[in-house]
This record gives structure tokens, C-alpha cells and sequence, in this order.
């Protein structure tokens, strides 16, 4: 199997979905604080702050009942759960996390591979005094989610991987330059890979990224607008938020060595897949776990919590119960 990360919805191009250009990146717009966005949200939503694994990570908690952990991925911040944290947070205690490198989170050199992200996440959990806590992550944010229930398991209740799967030895086989009608250049994995160039690059420039990847990835640019885009540009704007960026591909090989060595997963284990990776949620995650259930977000291509928040926040619930 291929764990895509973000946009891997765009393998869709070769299968009818037209690639689609991005409009213009429109000017820069002033954008609120994590703390004024979490207090935006209904549920009594705030920003917080807490060490954890040698770094400081931001969070925004709210909500009252069983935890459940957010992970989000690139290019976003906990702001893609926003449609989905007030659902939750009528009865669960909802922790959106900004995982390291991420938004309001540290930047260090280091420690980006994912079994040290969910570390820190393991961390900040025991830190908030919880000891058994549901994880939810999407993209980059669902590898860092599926590394901590298979490092911690006595600290896993239940997981749920919306739309990418941890990355494996496939990854490898993804072509650099598709032969034209099989495929779509996935440009970003070998782009991240490079050292320090993307930081040159696309510092001050992330809008033009952001735009070109919903532009490409989603069935109506509607559902994530310019004020949500402008969010999650100027989390990614100064060249150390690209760094850490780059550095959660980059720490890939690792990620497919560490996957090598875990037994599979024991908590029960939700997968909901778009119409482009339902099928390979439904292959590959019951040989990752043994208790799973996978559920289609049928008009979805790749960002599930912004296309589909209403059935997602459906099916979780109902897993979460």
C-alpha cells in the first residue's frame, strides 16, 4: 500500500478528476490568534501550552467527558477540526493538538520521526493527567496516531485514521514522473525531501502551496475558503514552519523501519477512507490491527474533517461511544 499524506486524494487526476489550477493567492489578510480561533469554536474552546519530550507544544482544549486527542496534518494546524470539535466536545474532553513543528508548536532541528512525535503526544497526555485517551489523526497527524497506539498501547482506548495510513516500504515505489494517464506527480514527497532548498523556496510563499493543493484536492474550493487558507498559510510562512514541515517527510525512512518492527495494534481501530483510499483502508488495516472497522466518506477526496465534518463527526462518535 501507498500512505500518500497530504493530497493523496490527488491520484484521483488519473481516474477523472480533473486537475484543477489554483486561483491567484489573494492578498495577505490579518489572521486571529490560536487563542481568539479556539474561542471562535462553541464548546468553550481554549489555547493552551505544555512541555512535553524536551518540547513546548500547543494545544486547544474544550469540552467535557472521555479525552479524545486531534492530529492534524500538512499544511494545517488543529484548525482542520474545527466542524468536528464542537460534535465531540458534547460529550468527550477534546485535545486538538499542534504536533511538533506545527502552528503554535516548537520547531526543534530534530525528532520528527513518528514514534518520537507520538512520544510527545504520550507526554503531553500524562501531563494533562490522563493515562488511556482515544486518538484521532488525519494525514501526517494519522502516521503520529497510529505510532502511538502501536508505542502505547496501554495509553491507546481507541484510534481512528481518517484518509492516510502510516507510510510503508510502497512509498518507495511512487514514480518521480508518472507516465501521462497513470498517475499524478505526488511532487510534494520528493520536493520535502530536500534539504534546506523548501525553506528558500516557499518561506513567505505557503499561500501559493496551500491554494494549489485544495485547488487540486478538494470537490468544491468552497468548503475550505480564503479565510481558513490564510489560517494555515501563515502557520507555514517563516522558513523554520517549512523546515519542520519538510522534516516529517524527510523522517520517512525511519517511519518504514520503525513500522517493521511493531506487533499489530490491539485497540479497537476505526478507518474512514475517501472515495480514493476507502478500498485500501479496507486491504491494508487488517493487517496492521485486530479489531477494525473501516466506513467510506463517499464525496470526500482527501481533507474528510473540512468535505465531510457532519459524517465524520458521525461515524466518531458512534466509534467513540
Amino acid at each position: 500500500m501507498i500512505s500518500l499524506g497530504a493530497g493523496s486524494a490527488a491520484l484521483a487526476m488519473a481516474g477523472g478528476v480533473a486537475a484543477a489550477e489554483p486561483a491567484a493567492a489573494t492578498p495577505r489578510r490579518r489572521v486571529p490568534s490560536d487563542a481568539a480561533l479556539a474561542r471562535s469554536i462553541s464548546g468553550g474552546f481554549r489555547s493552551r501550552y505544555a512541555h512535553a519530550n524536551g518540547v513546548r507544544l500547543h494545544y486547544v482544549t474544550g469540552g467535557s467527558g472521555t479525552p479524545v486527542v486531534l492530529l492534524a496534518g500538512w499544511p494545517q494546524t488543529w484548525w482542520a477540526w474545527r466542524h468536528v470539535m464542537p460534535e465531540l466536545a458534547r460529550s468527550h474532553r477534546v485535545i486538538a493538538v499542534d504536533i511538533r513543528g506545527m502552528g503554535g508548536s516548537d520547531k526543534p532541528q530534530g525528532g520528527y520521526d513518528k514514534k518520537n512525535m507520538a512520544r510527545d503526544v504520550h507526554e503531553l497526555v500524562r501531563s494533562l493527567g490522563y493515562s488511556r485517551v482515544d486518538v484521532v489523526g488525519h494525514d501526517m497527524g494519522a502516521m503520529v496516531a497510529f505510532s502511538f497506539a502501536a508505542n502505547h498501547p496501554a495509553a491507546t482506548r481507541r484510534l481512528a485514521l481518517v484518509d492516510t495510513l502510516h507510510v510503508d516500504e510502497t512509498q518507495y515505489d511512487i514514480p518521480l514522473l508518472p507516465r501521462p494517464g497513470q498517475g499524478f506527480n505526488l511532487w510534494w514527497w520528493a520536493f520535502n525531501q530536500v534539504q534546506g532548498l523548501p525553506a528558500h523556496l516557499a518561506a513567505g510563499r505557503m499561500r501559493h502551496v496551500v491554494d494549489w493543493l485544495f485547488a487540486n484536492s478538494l470537490p468544491d474550493q468552497g468548503l475550505v475558503p480564503d479565510f481558513d487558507r490564510a489560517v494555515y498559510a501563515h502557520a507555514y510562512d517563516s522558513p523554520d514552519a517549512v523546515r519542520a514541515g519538510t522534516a516529517w517527510y524527510q523522517a520517512a525512512h525511519q517511519d518504514i523501519a520503525d513500522l517493521k518492527t511493531y506487533g499489530k495494534v490491539t485497540a479497537p481501530v476505526l478507518g474512514v477512507g475517501s472515495q480514493l483510499t476507502y478500498d485500501q483502508f479496507r486491504q491494508v488495516l487488517p493487517t496492521l490491527a485486530t479489531d477494525v472497522r473501516v466506513v467510506c466518506a463517499d464525496k470526500s477526496i482527501h481533507y474528510i474533517p473540512e468535505e465531510q465534518p457532519e459524517l465524520l463527526s458521525r461515524e466518531l462518535l458512534k466509534f467513540l461511544a
